[in-house]
């Protein structure tokens, strides 16, 4: 039999490949489409665009969250485990094993992406991997202090979310669905401003394959949502767990997040 530890960085390993592989792919593959409309050869526009884009990251944290969330907290995202650590919902100790398989997940995802991707003809990696970016990279050239503000922002929302939809007093089942709702919600707010990440694995994820500034740019995608975690992680248990950084308190020990 597999150790409990192993199995958790397993699950972690394949939830992370899949929002990565369906978030990212469907932004690489779905996104941007476009067919002849009539017989003067008109093009229109058939892809998923924004919206779409937004709904394959929430969905992708719907069904791994119902199918391993009781195996490892279904994180699939550093910087939500590290804000589980700090607010008492997972072992410090676990969490460079987290990190570790997240990260291996988000890369392996990312290498499927591009092998699919290099059977277009024509296709190229630079700048075609959904990387995220600020300045020049942004999609709407925003500036890295508003990619900051941004990224920090949401990913404390999102884990006051996750910390709220999956404490014991909170309606049981439905924890996947508002993490899920709220990942979708994040992503309409923010793909104009830094292409979302709200997660650092899935931005190294596609990052080196992305190159075009995006290795370099990395970082920021690493500081402002661990930033992001740490601030959820702090803020829930203090405003609605009454300061008790206890492991399970009002919550089972491992908390569904993406």
């Amino acid at each position: 039999m597999i150790p409990a530890p192993f199995t958790k960085y397993a699950a972690e390993l394949f939830g992370t490949f899949w929002l990565v592989l369906g978030g990212c792919g469907t932004a690489v593959f779905a996104a941007k489409q476009v067919a002849e409309g009539d017989d003067k050869g008109t093009l229109i526009q058939v892809g998923v665009g924004y919206l779409g884009v937004a709904l394959a990251f929430g969905l992708t944290v719907v069904t791994m969250a119902y199918a391993l969330a009781h195996i490892s907290g279904a994180h699939f995202n550093p910087a939500i485990s590290l804000g589980a650590a700090v607010s008492g919902r997972l072992e410090w100790k676990d969490l460079p094993g987290y990190w570790i398989a997240q990260v291996a997940g988000g890369l392996l995802a990312g290498l499927a992406i591009y092998g699919i991707a290099q059977g277009k003809p024509g296709w190229t990696a630079t700048g075609n991997m959904a990387a995220n970016g600020y300045g020049d990279h942004s999609p709407g050239h925003y500036t890295l202090a508003a990619v900051l503000i941004a990224e920090i922002l949401l990913t404390a929302f999102f884990l006051i979310v996750i910390l709220g939809a999956t404490d014991g007093r909170a309606p049981n089942g439905f924890g996947p669905l508002a993490i899920g709702f709220t990942l979708t919600l994040i992503h309409l707010v923010s793909i104009p401003i830094s292409n979302t990440s709200v997660n650092p694995a899935r931005s190294t994820a596609v990052a080196f394959f992305n190159g075009d500034g995006a290795p370099g740019q990395l970082w920021a995608f690493w500081v402002a949502p661990l930033i992001g975690g740490v601030v959820g992680g702090l803020i829930y248990p203090l405003l609605f767990e009454d300061g008790k950084f206890k492991y399970g308190a009002s919550a089972p020990e491992e908390t569904p997040a993406a």
